[in-house]
């Protein structure tokens, strides 16, 4: 774990892992993007009768946990990645645990970890084509998930 320090962390320096429930079944994938990963926390007020103050306590309920969208370039594999996808889509609850990884400059102390709990994709997009452009093709894939622990 990275120390605390004055000046933030680059956000270019990440790594992804996807670890499946069997063995055998982790996700090799490599993104350029990840956004989203979050949490909210559900807020209720509360105001017994005789609180001698005129506004209500704050009292957390109960919180649920934003979608992650990851990017990247197509390469050609339709391996394990888009097998999980089809799994999903075809009913089966294909749960995996989604760890993403902050990296320090040097590329190999972890600064900080998301690690996102039954996590399954809920939406692809493959990329847009066009015979003008000279772009890389990009994909996309959001993920929900149901817990996250930040570390």
């Amino acid at each position: 774990m990275a120390t605390e320090r004055d000046r933030p962390y680059s956000q270019f320096n990440f790594q992804v892992a996807i670890v499946g429930t069997v063995a055998g079944t982790d996700v090799k994938a490599g993104f350029q993007e990840v956004s989203g990963p979050g949490t909210e926390i559900h807020i209720a007020e509360y105001r017994a009768g005789n609180w001698s103050y005129n506004s209500p306590i704050k009292i957390p309920g109960s919180h649920k946990v934003t979608d992650v969208t990851m990017k990247r370039g197509v390469i050609g594999e339709v391996g394990t990645f888009h097998a999980w996808v089809v799994s999903v889509r075809d009913g089966k609850d294909d749960l995996r645990t989604i760890t993403i990884q902050l990296m320090a400059e040097d590329r190999v102390t972890v600064a900080q970890t998301w690690t996102l709990h039954n996590a399954k994709p809920m939406k692809y997009t493959g990329p847009a084509l066009t015979g003008k452009g000279t772009d890389v093709a990009i994909e996309e894939v959001v993920f929900c998930y149901e817990t996250m622990d930040i570390t």
